[in-house]
Order: C-alpha cells, then sequence, then structure tokens
C-alpha cells in the first residue's frame, strides 16, 4: 500500500518515540541488550524504557528498525519527544543525565535524519526537540499547541525565536492540537500554516476539510493552492535560506534591522525574503498592520501601501494578510496534485511594482541552482533582463497591482 501510494504522489510519515512500555513488542530486547539509560544503581529511571541514544550500538540497531520501514516506501519519520531524557540517568556515554539531557534531541534528530538520508537520499525528518546543532537535520515543528487564539499567536512567537536561534525551517500544528479546532480558528490558523517554510495539518480529529462543511473544503482548496502557486518561491527562499543559515520564518528586525518599530513587532513576519505575512487572531477579518519603511503591495488584492507606518488592512478571499516588498519578482507555477507533479519548465514571474522601476527575486532551479531574476519595464509590459536558465523555462510575466 504504502509503495503504491508514493507512485499516486503521497508521501507516508510514520509517528514513533523512543521510550518504550514494557507493553511494547522490543522492550524486553531493547532492556536485554542495555540500549537503555539507567540510574546510578543500574535501574530504569522512569517505568519507561529511555532508549539510549550516546550508545553507539544501540543507534545501530534503531537505525535497522527505521530503514526497514523507508525501505518500504516511507517518506519521512516523526522523530516525536526528545525532550525528556532523565537528569538522574547514567548514559552508555559515561556521563549523566546533567550532560546529556540536552544533547539527546540532538543525538536522536541524527540518528533518524542519517539513516533517512542513507535509505532515500534525503534527510528530512519531523522532529519535536532540538538543541544546538540539530538545524543540521530539518524540520522541526511547535509541539502540542492549544486550540486558541492565543495559543496560535504564542506559536508564532515561539517559530520567530526558534528562527532566530538558526533554524531556517520550522512548522506547526495548524488548529492547535489538543482538541478538535473550531472552524474559524482552523480557517484562520491553516492560512497561517500554508504560509511557513512546512506545511501540517495534525492533531485531535478531524482534520479533514470535508468533515467540517463543503464551503470549508472550497476555502482550504482555495488556500493550498496559494501554496502550491507559491512553490517555486518557498523553494528559492529555502534554498537561499539554508545557504546562508537564515530562516524562512523571520522577525521584521531580521529584514529591517534599521527601523525601530520593526523591532518590536511579533505578531506579523517576514517569509523570506520579500513576502510579508499577518495572521488574523481574532474572527475578524481585518486587523491594524505594521508595514516596514518602502511601498507594500497586497498579494491578493493589489492594493499599494506606504511603509515606516500602521494601516488597518481588510483581508481579502483567504483569511490572512499577505503584502510583498514593491519591486518584488515572486516566481510561481501552476497547481499541481503534489509537489512531484510541478511544471519547472513553466515558470510565471508575477511583478510587483508601483513605480514602474527594475524589479528583482530569486529563483532556483529543482536541482538546487540559485539564480538572481531582473525584470525591466518595455512599454507596458515586462521583459527579463537575463534568462538564467538559457531557454530551459518558458517564462510568462505579469504585475500586480492597482492604483
Amino acid at each position: 500500500m504504502i509503495s503504491d501510494l508514493k507512485e499516486l504522489g503521497f508521501r507516508i510519515s510514520l509517528w514513533q518515540l523512543p521510550y518504550f512500555t514494557s507493553k511494547n513488542a522490543i522492550y524486553d530486547e531493547i532492556v536485554s541488550k542495555g540500549f537503555v539509560v539507567r540510574d546510578d544503581g543500574g535501574r530504569r529511571p522512569f517505568e519507561d524504557a529511555i532508549f539510549d541514544f550516546s550508545n553507539q550500538e544501540a543507534v545501530d540497531w534503531y537505525q535497522g528498525k527505521i530503514a526497514d520501514l523507508l525501505k518500504l516506501g516511507v517518506g519521512a519519520i516523526k522523530v516525536d519527544f526528545g525532550e525528556d531524557a532523565p537528569f538522574r540517568g547514567l548514559y552508555a556515554s559515561g556521563r549523566s543525565g546533567f550532560y546529556e539531557h540536552n544533547l539527546y534531541p540532538l543525538r536522536y534528530n541524527k540518528a533518524i535524519a542519517d539513516i533517512t538520508r542513507q535509505v532515500t537520499g534525503e534527510s528530512i525528518i519531523w522532529a519535536r526537540s532540538a538543541w544546538a546543532g540539530s538545524q543540521r537535520y530539518p524540520l522541526h515543528w511547535g509541539g502540542d499547541a492549544e486550540n486558541t487564539d492565543s495559543a496560535m499567536a504564542a506559536t508564532l512567537r515561539a517559530g520567530l525565536s526558534f528562527g532566530l536561534s538558526g533554524f531556517s525551517f520550522w512548522s506547526h500544528d495548524a488548529g492547535g492540537f489538543v482538541q478538535a479546532p473550531p472552524l474559524d480558528l482552523y480557517h484562520r490558523w491553516l492560512a497561517f500554516g500554508l504560509l511557513t517554510s512546512h506545511t501540517r495539518c495534525h492533531g485531535a480529529p478531524p482534520r479533514e476539510p470535508w468533515a467540517f462543511s463543503e464551503d470549508f473544503v472550497e476555502d482550504f482548496r482555495r488556500a493550498v493552492e496559494m501554496r502550491y502557486r507559491l512553490m517555486p518561491y518557498l523553494y528559492s527562499q529555502a534554498v537561499s535560506s539554508a545557504r546562508q543559515g537564515w530562516p524562512m520564518l523571520r522577525a521584521l528586525f531580521f529584514e529591517f534591522p534599521e527601523d525601530p518599530t520593526s523591532w518590536m513587532i511579533e505578531d506579523q513576519y517576514m517569509l523570506g525574503s520579500d513576502l510579508l505575512v499577518a495572521p488574523l487572531f481574532s474572527a475578524a477579518r481585518t486587523r491594524k498592520v505594521y508595514l516596514p519603511p518602502g511601498s507594500w503591495i497586497d498579494y491578493q488584492s493589489g492594493a499599494t501601501f506606504e511603509g515606516g507606518s500602521w494601516h488597518q488592512i481588510q483581508t481579502a478571499e483567504i483569511p490572512i494578510i499577505v503584502l510583498a516588498r514593491n519591486q518584488a519578482v515572486i516566481p510561481r507555477s501552476g497547481v499541481a496534485q503534489h509537489t512531484g507533479a510541478i511544471d519547472w519548465n513553466r515558470i510565471e514571474l508575477m511583478v510587483f511594482n508601483s513605480d514602474g522601476s527594475p524589479s528583482r527575486g530569486l529563483f532556483a532551479s529543482p536541482g538546487g541552482s540559485l539564480y538572481e531574476l531582473e525584470v525591466e519595464p518595455e512599454g507596458e509590459r515586462w521583459r527579463l533582463k537575463a534568462d538564467p536558465a538559457q531557454g530551459r523555462i518558458e517564462w510568462a510575466i505579469s504585475s500586480k497591482t492597482i492604483d
């Protein structure tokens, strides 16, 4: 079944964790082999057996189990938990939990990422815990948030802090985790989740849009299609961010360090270098948005706003406010059923420009080559100043602005 789904474009992520109850089928094996953390009396610190990733023999065994799943066609492993390594434990490294507690998620992330790369050629994981160095093993998500507006806002603050800690990629549970999400909250949080480096609809059921209403199915589709059209932009910014060690989801002051107000904003962010995102943290369809210096153009409506000030902005069909920098070139693609079906030979360059000056952007090919794009006005149209793909891509140039 897994291989059949893979051929259809579905990639399966499997959940696991490194704590084993006595009812687990492999509990006796890992205990007898000495693969678990002990205390100074040789006992287990907790009732559960805590896997010891400081033991290379144990890591090899664990990776063998994960490899068997990946070879079935599984796309990624959810590397859950990892933050509960016992402080009072003694580890195979010979050190106590005082040293190993914070290292535990790093060792855990590395073990799964390494075997994933060995089997699939990719090192992506979905990890909950991290420590310094875990940015080498993307990606991580924000854990089990409540299903409330305040938790949604707190999730963004956490993501901004995470990015400033050196992590390029991050995700979160759209709608919150612990209960079934209220429809309006899910609607707004979904748009926020889709405008993050990676998107995740996970938590207490239901999460399927058709379980809510036919109207929400259309709203869900509209928002997801926005993300799919933005895939060339997201991928290009991902390549650039990974090379620079920058976060894709950025606090405003990251891009505008000389602007004092940008240092005070914690409920908006830059998605890459050219898109400013302001999620809706209440049921209202309008909110105050601070725009850093420069001109900004609404991604949905095309309306232009002057920066260095606050604006009350009305959202459009998709319940989130997204603005592009003036003179930004945003590469987009046609909607596809999955990322493997995106046509990278036909790319639209959406020019956001309110003054007719040359505009610039980034484009990364699927192989990871990163190009700078520059378009310039030619009469009432725009033209690509130089073709970085040398004819391999069919470029379509359009513009988004209104008076």
